[in-house]
């Protein structure tokens, strides 16, 4: 694959192969994500997940304690009671039948995250089609099918980032931008993967975590020492 001048220049200022400090690898993503804006910091874990087994297909959220420095559009699906305490929680767009109607007829999508009460699920089920290629299906897992819509929509507004293996085992996650100070991202890189090693399955034979980096949009992966965070 060819890539463009920016990304090997990045590229030097990596050590081949070499494991790096949590510390040094913050440090690194910062000054390799030289794109023309604020650039997304991701973090990808590669783990000995065998995703076949339905005890070993990770999937929830964590409400990162710095955010991830995006404004997400929240809608939630709910009734009375419901409606007006996301309303007051500050969710952008609030109804049922006539947002779900909304989405089937006009095909609109402006919300990144979808909130329903599980009283509003069945009205939800049609649009299975179209909300789950798109990742926006509620789902009790990530905390978006609930009765507690108030702090759901308090959480997705705080940095609330939601992940799930792939078929390889891999899991990946915002942690911030590249305009965060250090320390900051740290703390969200930190939180992110205490999470994931939390969650492992008493089932996993073997190393948990194979492998952990970090990288900016459009910059490489810089390699993580596993020993660098706490088992």
């Amino acid at each position: 694959m060819k890539r463009g001048k920016r990304y090997n220049e990045a590229l030097t200022k990596l050590e081949k192969g070499k494991l790096y400090t949590k510390e040094d690898a913050i440090k690194l993503v910062k000054e390799t994500s030289n794109a023309k804006f604020d650039a997304t910091i991701e973090v990808a874990m590669y783990l000995n997940l065998d995703t076949k087994k339905a005890d070993q297909q990770l999937r929830g959220a964590i409400v990162l304690p710095n955010g991830t420095g995006k404004t997400k559009k929240v809608l939630v699906i709910a009734k009375g009671d419901q409606a007006k305490a996301a309303k007051e929680a500050g969710a952008d767009y609030v109804g049922d039948m006539d947002m779900i109607e909304k989405i089937e007829k006009e095909n609109w999508f402006d919300f990144d995250t979808l909130i329903a009460t599980p009283e509003t699920m069945p009205l939800l089920g049609k649009l299975g089609r179209v909300l789950g290629p798109k990742g926006l299906m509620p789902n009790p897992k990530t905390g978006t099918v609930t009765t507690d819509v108030a702090k759901a929509v308090k959480d997705v507004k705080s940095g609330r980032v939601e992940f799930r293996t792939d078929s390889f085992g891999n899991v990946h996650g915002v942690i911030g931008k590249a305009s965060f100070e250090e320390e900051k991202l740290l703390e969200n890189l930190n939180s992110f993967v205490s999470t994931i090693l939390k969650l492992k399955p008493a089932t996993v034979k073997g190393d948990y975590v194979k492998n952990i980096s970090i990288s900016g949009t459009m910059g490489p992966g810089i390699k993580i020492n596993i020993n660098s965070f706490d088992k």
